[in-house]
């Protein structure tokens, strides 16, 4: 139903909601609160310590100030409670300071901070006293933007799960055999909860719901997309082997024979394949992707490689190069001119260029292959299905290898990967040497520097990684710049390189060979060398305010270092003494299995968090709202393969399915 036709919401509001995604009251349904006030229990600020989140009073003794920085901004008002004064704070929320008005009680819900003469609590949300207390209970609190407040978002939505009346999709009698509750009775309590023991019922029962709707989609998807195998190879098992001995001075390990066999039966048989290889970093997804490669060029097919940065690309493109001289390898990227790019695509359409390595450049329509059969997409969790499509539809029903070194959750895989087969390579080259992790703290940060300095002296090279973050913190997170010329004056004589992502591909691609080629001792970087760099001689990586990262990016950061035998080492910067955030870094100090450490922040941030609203899209980011245990995934899983098998009515499930794969098909992982 159109919003306007909700009591209250006329044409402006209805703009308002709008920019927060909600166009209908089926939107308004699914814009699930982002926490809640439990109103049965105030505190007074005074005895609260640091890190507590607290529901507290106050009144505003002091116009708001504002103050503007080059990423974003502040706001900071004074508030007093029976005599005891604080600081309410939000960071880049300039909108605030018009909604607080001197002289009101507000009350505020958010975390202490205590510094030494003074306690102030952070990004708080808040309504006015008068307007509160009218409420009781738990109540809901939602993400605002505009002029919208709490008030009409939670009327809006209120009415519109009443109208709506949420109803399963999932047949009636495996509802009956799970014991689900009523989804109509969920949707109730997670925007109005009884209790907070009913809202977490309620959330758990939507997460099956949604999960169901969403795996189904992918099972029709994957029905419609097996196509017939055009494209007949004529490789022999026997040649592939030759290949291996011949190319690879090393031994497959048992994963990576693995992944062969499956890649060879499944181009050897009479369906596409359509398969993702995900592995650890540095299990040799690379090597196995040439694999199939070469059963598609040795059959007189040409190949493509599609890589997420010009860096990654180049690399691929030089190993690619020397594992087929004798096969016409070419590359192409957006920083190439014109004419570099003309010859490459002229080449290419005439079928002279056999294997082709690139970034998104590939992409482009007057991007033509003669006899296009293998599509392979390294770091796929960078690419989204749309992307991935546009690709294939450069050659017939060509066969499609996608390679992903960000260890996947079991879950994750069900949600994203469930039209695609799934390989996973869990052992490593055994020349390996296992990656020392340490957690330095602020006090041990020159003796830190002190080692690594020993360590560049004897020939080694290091990474500097600081976080991108946006907006200024007030100086609590060091930028890449900043760091980069305080270690030039700290380490006169040790070569210090700049790289991150505002600089053009062809500025990056210097100072990664410069690295390469030991050039440059040590490199202050961005995340832009999370994916895919290989420097064997990089033995050190300090990553800095370690805490701001998810526990898979950080593994993924460490995976940079240890790709020879060289003993390798991994420092953890942080400031944090105790708490959640401290457990984490203990997690990756202490597991070197990348499935492993994604399963935990998998649990501990949770699927929507864990994707990022940029990343997955509105379906992702709606969940994300959500508290629910990947149990509740496993049993949509369930649920939904025992639908399909046991001949229940889909066309239900079908309808919604649709639906649900034309809001996913842009999704990019990252």
């Amino acid at each position: 139903m159109e919003l306007t036709k909700i009591r209250g919401i006329n044409e402006k509001r209805e703009q308002e909601f709008n920019k927060l995604g909600i166009f209908d009251t089926a939107d308004l349904v699914r814009y699930f609160p982002r926490a809640y006030l439990d109103l049965r229990e105030k505190q007074l600020l005074k005895y609260a310590y640091h890190n507590d989140v607290v529901l507290t009073v106050g009144k505003i003794v002091s116009v708001p100030t504002t103050r503007y920085y080059r990423r974003g901004g502040m706001v900071k008002a004074v508030c007093e409670q029976e005599g005891f004064v604080f600081s309410v704070v939000w960071f880049n929320q300039p909108y605030v300071a018009s909604k607080l008005v001197v002289g009101e009680e507000y009350l505020f819900y958010g975390r202490v901070q205590s510094k030494i003469g003074e306690v102030s609590l952070v990004n708080p949300s808040f309504e006015l006293c008068e307007k509160a207390f009218r409420l009781k209970g738990i109540v809901p609190q939602y993400t605002l933007k505009g002029s919208l407040n709490q008030k009409v978002v939670r009327d809006a939505v209120r009415l519109s799960v009443d109208i709506e009346k949420p109803q399963s999709i999932i047949p009636r009698e495996l509802q009956v055999k799970y014991d689900l509750s009523d989804l109509y009775a969920a949707y109730r309590e997670v925007h109005n909860p009884t209790s907070f023991d009913a809202q977490k019922k309620g959330a758990e029962r939507i997460a099956v719901e949604e999960y169901f709707a969403l795996i189904s989609a992918f099972k029709f998807i994957k029905g419609g997309r097996e196509q017939v195998r055009i494209n007949d190879y004529n490789c022999q098992a026997t040649e592939l082997l030759q290949f291996i001995k011949q190319r690879f001075p090393f031994e497959f390990t048992d994963g990576q024979k693995q992944a062969v066999n499956e890649i060879f039966s499944d181009m050897s048989g009479k369906k596409v394949m359509n398969r993702l290889m995900q592995g650890d970093v540095g299990s040799g997804k690379t090597a196995v992707g040439m694999c199939a490669i070469f059963i598609a060029v040795n059959s007189g097919y040409q190949a493509v490689m599609l890589a997420p940065t010009e860096v990654l690309a180049r690399q691929n493109y030089l190993a690619v190069k020397r594992a087929f001289p004798e096969y016409n390898v070419d590359i192409l990227t957006g920083s190439m001119t014109a004419k570099e790019k003309r010859e490459v695509k002229s080449a290419l359409k005439d079928g002279y260029i056999n294997i082709l390595v690139g970034t998104h450049a590939l992409l482009e329509e007057d991007v033509e292959f003669k006899k296009l059969s293998l599509c392979v997409c390294d770091e796929q969790q960078r690419f989204g299905v749309a992307q991935r499509s546009s690709l294939l539809s450069k050659g017939v029903a060509p066969d499609v290898l996608v390679m992903s070194a960000t260890p996947i959750p079991r879950t994750l895989s069900l949600i994203f990967y469930g039209d695609l087969d799934i390989t996973t390579i869990k052992d490593k080259p055994k020349a390996r040497i296992e990656i020392q992790t340490n957690i330095v703290p602020t006090e041990k940060y020159n003796d830190m520097l002190g080692f690594i300095e020993r360590e560049i002296f004897s020939g080694r090279q290091a990474y500097f990684v600081c976080p991108k973050i946006e907006g200024d913190e007030e100086g609590a997170v060091i930028s890449a710049t900043e760091l980069y010329e305080e270690l030039k004056e700290k380490m006169p004589n040790v070569k210090v390189g700049l790289l991150h992502g505002k600089m053009k591909d062809k500025e990056k691609n210097s100072i990664m060979q410069s690295f390469k080629d030991k050039q440059i001792d040590f490199l202050v970087s961005t995340t832009v060398i999370e994916v895919g760099v290989d420097v064997p001689d990089a033995s050190v990586m300090v990553i800095y305010n370690a805490e701001r990262f998810g526990l898979s990016q950080l593994h993924q950061l460490r995976g940079r270092v240890g790709r020879s035998d060289k003993k390798s080492y991994c420092f953890l910067l942080t400031k944090l003494k105790e708490g959640l955030g401290l457990e984490r870094l203990k997690i990756l100090k202490d597991n070197s299995d990348g499935f492993k450490i994604s399963e935990y922040d998998y649990k501990i941030r949770g699927a929507g968090d864990f994707m990022g609203d940029k990343q997955s899209g509105k379906f992702m980011s709606e969940l994300g709202s959500l508290n629910y245990s990947t149990e509740s995934i496993f049993l949509a899983k369930k649920i939904s393969d025992e639908a399909f098998e046991s001949g229940y009515p889909l066309a239900s499930i079908k309808e919604v399915a649709i639906k649900k794969y034309n809001k996913l098909k842009d999704i990019a992982m990252n």
